[in-house]
């Protein structure tokens, strides 16, 4: 049996969160919920509140937005488990997926597992600007790190813990992917990938990523190719 933390970062999320945590605790895999709320203020605060005291989840407030980043190195750094999975909260990753995750964990095949959204999965159409930013961040990592990923800015990153105790993470917001990955590389840790569904939302419908993003992930993975 697999020991599991799930860490769910969360910012100006209400409409989803209740939902999210839901789905997580339902998969009967988790033995820590960790929930990083990074100084929400549409309510998503308060629904969390009432969530803990009614569900077996760690909750930690953020004292005001630091970015995705930030809000995922607070929940590693207060996890126990043997494993750390993150997971988003606006519902574009299926809890139901985990067992495709640990899969290759159980069998000891990786330590480190990434759903990839290019494998061949069902997924949602996507926007195509941001498909062709992924392809090409993957496509530079792979260039840069010798690699043969198809997904490295994927959401679903499972870890186990150990791997990390060298790790410092200094991204505060989404160049989070870029800077794990690149520092799991260069210390010659193997990541194993496994086709997920995915499901995308619009921006009309909250999507937070820009493509500013993708630019600061490009300069990410040139600054750390050089250095620690």
């Amino acid at each position: 049996m697999v020991s599991l933390s799930v860490i769910i970062p969360v910012y100006n999320e209400k409409a989803t969160i209740r939902e999210i945590i839901d789905r997580v605790q339902s998969t009967g895999l988790v033995n820590e919920l960790i929930v990083v709320d990074d100084g929400s203020t549409d309510g998503t605060r308060e629904i969390l509140s009432q969530i803990a005291s009614e569900k077996p989840i760690k909750l930690i407030l953020q004292p005001q937005n630091m970015g995705k980043g930030a809000a995922v190195w607070t929940g590693i750094q207060n996890s126990s488990s043997e494993y750390i999975l993150i997971q988003d909260a606006d519902l574009e990753y299926d809890p139901r997926e985990y067992p495709k995750l640990l899969a290759p964990v159980k069998d000891g095949l990786s330590e480190v597992v990434y759903g990839s959204r290019f494998l061949g999965a069902a997924r949602r159409a996507t926007l195509f600007w941001n498909m062709l930013a992924n392809k090409l961040l993957t496509f530079t990592t792979n260039i840069l790190y010798n690699n043969i990923l198809s997904d490295m800015e994927t959401g679903y990153k499972l870890i186990k813990r150990e791997l990390l105790k060298d790790i410092t993470i200094h991204a505060r917001g989404f160049d989070l992917e870029p800077e794990l990955t690149a520092k799991l590389l260069k210390k010659g840790i193997p990541i194993y990938e496994v086709p997920i569904q995915f499901t995308p939302r619009a921006y009309s419908e909250g999507k937070k990523i820009k493509m500013k993003d993708a630019f600061i992930a490009f300069w990410t993975l040139l600054k750390y190719r050089v250095t620690d």
